[in-house]
């Protein structure tokens, strides 16, 4: 390619319009991509601590003795650890209050830690309505450049007499770097949202399943006590 049919020169020399459309496109490009490289981390970070917890808490430590070291550490609780200290702090609250039945107090946990898991779930979520919006939007975005570049080559081609292919390139080439790049932003964003709900799936099931059993866990307790 020429230098007068780089990439830098077709842009310098578009359209204010399809200027502005690149532009977009790679400001679009570049915060997907960091959104991308954020939510990655933040979905190993929670499958791998649930997994590490869920191993801690069924070693056989007593519970007790693991609420106290979630809540008096320096690092918050997060993931499934925030599920168990919601649970376990809910639980032990209920059972102290005189007249309150296991059911009762099954349910003030059960409700608690729900609430926790929905938070957690939104944590886990941020930024994938972007990178939905992004995949879904972007290549309609190129294509409006592509055509009008193209548009505007074949107005400039009208006012000449005799038309040649290297009047025209120029302007087609410059509408064919809109779509490109409308399918640049848009590929990466739509395999990683795909990539990402997969995953996000997978750690709500991990949180459900150690919901269920720790309510399990729980309600074996509650009614031991009332029995007492």
């Amino acid at each position: 390619m020429s230098a007068d049919m780089s990439i830098l020169s077709l842009f310098l020399n578009a359209s204010m319009i399809v200027q502005i459309i690149m532009l977009a496109l790679a400001l679009l490009s570049v915060i997907s991509w960091a959104m991308i490289i954020d939510r990655s981390r933040a979905l190993k970070k929670a499958e791998r601590n649930g997994v590490q917890f869920e191993k801690r808490f069924w070693s056989g430590l007593d519970l007790a003795k693991l609420f106290t070291d979630l809540t008096t550490r320096n690092n918050i609780p997060s993931g499934m650890e925030l599920l168990f200290v919601a649970g376990y702090r809910e639980f032990g609250r209920l059972r102290k209050q005189e007249g309150t039945s296991a059911e009762a107090v099954m349910d003030g946990t059960h409700r608690a830690m729900r609430v926790a898991y929905s938070r957690e779930v939104d944590k886990l979520e941020v930024n994938l309505s972007f990178l939905a919006t992004v995949g879904s939007t972007t290549p309609y975005v190129g294509l409006f450049g592509t055509v009008w570049g193209i548009m505007n080559s074949f107005i400039a081609l009208g006012s000449v007499k005799q038309a040649t292919l290297a009047m025209v390139a120029p302007g087609i080439a410059e509408a064919l770097i809109a779509t490109a790049m409308g399918l640049f932003a848009a590929i990466p964003a739509v395999i990683a949202y795909n990539n990402f709900t997969n995953k996000i799936q997978k750690v709500e099931s991990l949180y459900e399943n150690f919901v269920e059993e720790f309510s399990g866990i729980l309600h074996r307790k509650a009614h031991s006590l009332v029995k007492r």
